[in-house]
């Protein structure tokens, strides 16, 4: 269940990050009020997965699901540049997160 928790987090982590650019700087009250819940439910799903996922796994997968999430909404939905050493950034961080998991897998 905690890997769920994590990544319903993740998923919420990105959802507060589109929210606040499209809130532009907090002046349309819509998009803030929407990253605001989003935030209180990822932070609150990181703390049930943290319940038995070690803190640096946890954090590491969290972060990396809103990195590489932002990323590919940033290039689908708000037309952001594609370029080779940010595909190969994101290939690192895909790499980091999935050795992140094999090696709670391990323990």
């Amino acid at each position: 269940m905690s890997w769920i928790y994590l990544l319903a987090a993740g998923v919420l982590e990105i959802a507060w990050a589109l929210a606040m650019k499209q809130s532009e700087g907090f002046a349309k009250p819509g998009p803030t009020l929407f990253m605001v819940v989003a935030m209180i439910g990822s932070f609150i799903l990181l703390s049930l997965a943290m319940r038995s996922l070690p803190l640096g796994t946890a954090y590491t997968i969290w972060t990396g699901i809103g990195a590489i999430g932002a990323f590919v909404i940033g290039a689908l939905y708000l037309g952001e540049m594609v370029t080779l050493p940010r595909v190969v950034a994101l290939v690192l961080i895909v790499s980091g997160l999935t050795l992140m998991k094999l090696s709670v897998a391990a323990s």
